[in-house]
């Protein structure tokens, strides 16, 4: 059985996914990175190093936490020279991938992302991790 800050919680996300009540977002966004003299850097089908990183935003709305996570974003966005052979290269701000509401004050224990899925018991105890597979990765 929920109880009631349970049943709070549910409302909340399923309800309005929009504006956190303690005014924290996570948001996340997308580089890729290349060289910049390489011909096929534009080909859609060629295949990239990317980096997802995920961060917190203090916002009064979602779309002030979105324009917070792409200024992060872009200021990842630059050439440099690098590798053995130290070409220019350039991680690339492709774009924001999610920005979710937080309900729960920061603290130990808060809950800042969750999902929804429905999945085989077998495959949901796969996913699981020891401490020492936690500690290796």
């Amino acid at each position: 059985m929920r109880d009631e800050r349970t049943i709070k919680l549910l409302s909340a996300k399923t309800m309005t996914q929009h504006t956190s009540p303690v005014g924290w977002y996570v948001g996340s966004y997308m580089l890729r990175f290349f060289e910049l003299e390489d011909s096929a850097k534009d080909d859609p089908e060629k295949r990239f190093l990317s980096w997802e990183n995920t961060v917190l935003v203090r916002a009064d709305s979602k779309s002030e936490a979105y324009e917070k996570v792409e200024k992060i974003g872009r200021e990842h966005d630059y050439p440099y020279k690098g590798g053995p052979e130290d070409v220019d290269v350039k991680w690339e701000f492709i774009g924001v991938t999610q920005v979710l509401a937080i309900y729960e004050e920061i603290g130990d224990g808060a809950e800042i992302l969750w999902s929804e899925s429905t999945r085989k018991l077998k495959n949901l105890k796969s996913n699981i991790l020891s401490k020492r597979q936690c500690l290796e990765g």
